[in-house]
């Protein structure tokens, strides 16, 4: 019988009030029309102490019998190939396979077209709000971040992260790219063993993490409100940002995260079809995660000095514009409470940079047609993500 929470433990403190009747929470509320009450809590609090045992049976079997190239290369082979019914591999590679290789009856390409779309023409304000407000946000949940605490992500370094998380987000987010032995759909399963990697590293190596407070390593609840970022605060912070979208992109964006959550291997009762339903599934999460720690602030200064170790500009003076703009960002996309939380540095005209990107997107997005900004969009990322991964595979961010 798996373990449950037994009450929202942090609704009644400072931070989850003010973020639910003052800050971002609250404008998303005003902005989903969600209906937020703790009625539903025990139905996916228990989903904290829950994992994705089909992953983690595969590295038990694949992954921990092998050495890890070779294991690597393996999987990459059943990925790209293909596994039937017939073949003879690992009973875990055998249900892994007919999960993510099943296609589910709700599936609509053309709302993933809509969201992959929304995702291109959105071009650097995408990046911005994956940036600024989706991964340095996140940082203000002190238990979340434990995993990225104890396997000693810090020490990989903010380029090397960002580049990942890049890397994985494009190829996601492109034409046809969850379609079966895709790009994505490939991304989506080796990240999705990366997790069970990890989790079960931890599980074995680190024996002071605490279950109770934490949850289980990677669970399927924080894992539900990782990609409520990818959708419900991306999609808030384009708005932000002065961006306008239709109703199908909307949908489209929501139907994207939803079928790479389901790949990943997340309950499917955890992934939000719109942004009410998004909403009200994050208030829930929020009231078992305490504010912001001191791993938290490294977190986010390690990603704020991301800019200045970053060799993709050249000088050091592009290099602090390039980070006084993402403070700058930082501000104007989260909450001020937020940011004190997590110390991002005071710095004056903070408000000149998101303020004219809004004033220029309302007349961009009326001159330039969707379709050239897709183009465009398209383009763009992908020479940001060529310029990362130049830089990640040289030897001294490995």
């Amino acid at each position: 019988m798996e373990k449950t929470i037994l009450e929202p433990r942090f609704k009644d403190l400072p931070h989850f009030k003010y973020f639910w009747t003052k800050g971002n929470g609250k404008q998303l509320i005003d902005f989903s029309g969600a209906e937020v009450s703790f009625k539903d809590f025990d139905k996916f609090s228990r989903y904290f102490y829950h994992v994705d045992k089909i992953g983690d049976g595969v590295v038990k079997e694949v992954y921990l019998t092998k050495k890890f190239q070779e294991a690597s290369r393996k999987i990459e082979q059943y990925i790209r190939k293909g596994v039937s019914q017939t073949d003879d591999v690992p009973a875990s590679v055998q249900t892994l396979f007919q999960q993510t290789q099943a296609v589910p009856e709700w599936l609509n390409p053309d709302l993933l077209k809509s969201g992959a779309e929304l995702c291109m023409r959105s071009n650097v304000d995408s990046l911005i709000s994956l940036r600024d407000y989706c991964l340095i946000g996140g940082y203000d949940y002190a238990y979340l971040n434990k995993p990225l605490i104890v396997t000693e992500a810090l020490k990989k370094g903010a380029v090397k992260r960002l580049s990942e998380t890049l890397d994985f987000w494009v190829n996601a987010t492109r034409y046809n790219a969850l379609e079966i032995h895709a790009k994505g759909y490939e991304f989506a399963i080796k990240i999705r063993l990366i997790h069970s990697y990890a989790r079960l590293s931890i599980k074995k190596h680190y024996k002071n993490w605490d279950t109770e407070n934490w949850g289980e390593p990677i669970n399927s609840w924080d894992m539900m409100a990782t990609y409520i970022g990818f959708s419900l605060v991306f999609l808030h912070s384009l708005k932000k940002l002065g961006n306008t979208y239709s109703d199908e992109e909307e949908r489209g964006l929501f139907h994207l995260w939803k079928y790479v959550g389901y790949l990943l291997g997340i309950p499917e009762d955890l992934l939000p079809d719109d942004k009410k339903q998004a909403t009200e599934y994050f208030y829930l999460w929020t009231a078992i995660q305490p504010p912001s720690d001191k791993d938290s602030v490294l977190l986010a200064h390690s990603l704020l000095n991301e800019s200045l170790e970053n060799p993709i500009l050249k000088y050091s003076f592009q290099k602090k514009m390039l980070r006084f703009l993402h403070i700058s960002c930082t501000w104007f996309l989260l909450d001020n409470e937020v940011c004190k939380r997590l110390e991002i540095p005071e710095v004056s005209g903070r408000s000149v940079f998101p303020n004219t990107k809004k004033f220029i997107n309302k007349i961009y997005n009326n001159v330039v047609s969707r379709e050239n900004r897709i183009a465009k969009g398209n383009k763009d990322q992908m020479q940001v993500l060529k310029d990362y991964l130049r830089v990640t595979q040289q030897s001294n961010f490995h």
